[in-house]
């Protein structure tokens, strides 16, 4: 006999989850933020998501990361997308020029992920806060992900060519064998893997070369040179291992973005505190998931508690049923499709079963309910790909939340985030007498 849609699995589980929980009003009320004061003091605070395209999810984070710079001193959001990509955002938020030949910002698969409503809203914020205030109490928005090739290689060789023309001649004969594939990086990795074309010696040096120099000074455009030089040999190694399968490519993609934060972090000094975007299969600690006792996988959370201890905070999001902005595969068009509602045997389920719209769940804060989510049970990651037709096994595994999170956010009803693309995603004063070079000259 099949079960009702609303019966959980666990109808004591609900009931612990129904009176452990504090209910949030919308992201939009001013009641919301303060909610989360009391992981105000983390140095890093990283905010989930249960898929790439949930417009809820940015409007909690993007709420959650005002107050966190209005009232405990964060200057560091560093996100799930390309550094080149965000360094245009930040010129932008910082009020600079952008330098000569740079183009749009997240023109890739997913731009819907970073080219919204909900983005802009929060970097106009950000610019208006950072100005009249001196550059090193300003904050920045940074990229962690490896992805832009291209943009990266184009990143050093301009600075190069500004600041040191031999050093540039050097880089582009380090970076000639890679050039063929910049644009594909896809196609190199068959390439490498087959054994030709093998260039990690020389992006490598030029790595090193960049990050001996950026520790000898604090110029900023030469600290975005060396971290663009780490990006693509990182990058290299990353497209090199994805035709091999495995655990490796993942590995080192967020072993690649937790030294990125680190880097900020340690530019910031003693006193720098984050707040990081990424999925939550990204910040929720992967040794409490079968991604680490299975398939031998680390991420971004695990890494960040083994380094930096108690003083990171670990938040995953969590929906019920809805719409999400995703594609069928990758580098398909986007799409607004409907989410199925959650099995009523998953985390989702139980939460639902509450009957209770929206709250907070503060998993260091109640012994009792911690011990109760610690056994595996079933939580469901959407990316910026969504197959509902098999989601089980496409969006499922066990985890056991207690030990991947510190807190569990709920909304179990929400809406697609909307591509600023689509002209419905943003209001006219997101992007009143921004340039077309701009993300939100669209």
């Amino acid at each position: 006999m099949t079960r009702p849609p609303d019966q959980a699995d666990d109808p004591g589980l609900v009931r612990a989850i129904a009176e452990a929980c504090e209910s949030l009003a919308l992201p939009s009320d001013d009641d919301f933020a303060p909610a989360f004061d009391r992981w105000g003091d983390r140095r890093v605070l990283m905010l989930g998501e249960a898929s790439h395209g949930t417009a809820d999810f940015y409007a909690a984070r993007a709420a959650i990361t005002r107050r966190m710079i209005e009232h405990h001193g964060t200057r560091i959001v560093a996100v799930e997308a390309d550094w080149p990509d965000a360094a245009i955002l930040n010129r932008f938020i910082r009020g600079l020029p952008l330098p000569d030949g740079m183009t749009k910002a997240f023109r890739r698969f997913p731009r819907w992920m970073w080219r919204n409503g909900e983005i802009a809203r929060l970097l106009r914020w950000m610019r208006d806060w950072n100005q009249g205030r001196p550059p090193q109490d300003q904050a920045g928005f940074y990229g962690l992900d490896m992805y832009n090739l291209t943009a990266s290689i184009r990143a050093v060789l301009d600075y190069l060519d500004s600041a040191d023309p031999d050093a540039a001649s050097l880089a582009r004969a380090r970076y000639g064998c890679l050039e063929p594939w910049a644009d594909h990086p896809a196609a190199y990795g068959r390439m490498a893997g087959s054994g030709h074309h093998d260039c990690e010696q020389a992006v490598v040096r030029q790595c090193r070369d960049l990050l001996e120099q950026a520790t000898r000074g604090k110029d900023a455009d030469l600290l975005d040179a060396a971290q663009n030089a780490r990006l693509i040999a990182s990058a290299e190694r990353y497209y090199r291992m994805m035709y091999r399968g495995g655990a490796e490519a993942w590995n080192l993609r967020d072993s690649h973005m937790i030294e990125t934060l680190d880097l900020l972090l340690q530019a910031g000094g003693e006193d720098a505190k984050s707040v990081v975007w990424a999925h939550n299969s990204h910040i929720g600690d992967a040794s409490a998931t079968e991604m680490g006792s299975t398939r031998g996988e680390h991420n971004l959370g695990q890494l960040a508690r083994e380094r930096w201890g108690d003083r990171v905070g670990l938040i995953g999001f969590g929906t019920h049923q809805g719409t999400v902005t995703a594609a069928s595969d990758w580098d398909r068009p986007a799409q607004v499709m409907t989410v199925r509602p959650s099995r009523p045997d998953s985390l989702e389920g139980h939460c639902h079963a509450t009957g209770i719209g929206r709250f907070l769940l503060d998993l260091g804060g109640d012994p009792d309910l911690a011990g109760c989510l610690s056994r595996p049970m079933l939580q469901r990651f959407i990316g910026v790909i969504y197959r509902p037709e098999s989601e089980r096994y496409s969006h499922y595994m066990h985890a056991s939340a207690a030990r991947q999170y510190d807190a569990w956010v709920w909304f179990d009803q929400s809406q697609a985030l909307v591509p600023s693309e689509d002209g419905r995603g943003q209001d006219s004063q997101d992007h009143e007498g921004a340039s077309d070079t701009w993300p939100f000259g669209v």
